[in-house]
């Protein structure tokens, strides 16, 4: 969840769109790539990102794109602003129909 000063919500959500646009384009191990505004939090953002394995993962953080978001979007960081990540178990269970586990689907940033 990222929180953003007053008044610069539709310039982050700007560069928000624009990284998304490149994440899909350009990495096919990113199964989704999403940014919502919290309800009733107008300077709230909640990502959510799903990638296909851990290479996709660590592939993501190198790409250009997503350097430049995370430089860019620093300018619109709220007082006292953090970022959680909620983590999936580290191993997922195994699929109830093929007795294996799958794709891990872990993240870890």
């Amino acid at each position: 969840m990222s929180a953003l000063r007053d008044g610069v919500g539709e310039a982050f959500d700007e560069l928000v769109r624009e990284a998304a646009a490149a994440v899909l384009e350009r990495e096919p191990g990113t199964l989704a790539y999403a940014c919502s505004e919290v309800g009733g939090a107008p300077n709230q953002r909640l990502f959510f990102e799903l990638y296909t394995d851990r290479v996709a993962f660590d592939d993501h953080g190198r790409q250009p794109h997503v350097r430049h978001f995370r430089s860019a979007s620093g300018k619109y960081a709220g007082n006292g602003a953090s970022t959680a990540s909620d983590r999936m178990p580290a191993s997922p269970p195994p699929h109830p129909h093929s007795g294996s586990q799958g794709p891990d689907f872990r993240y870890r940033p």
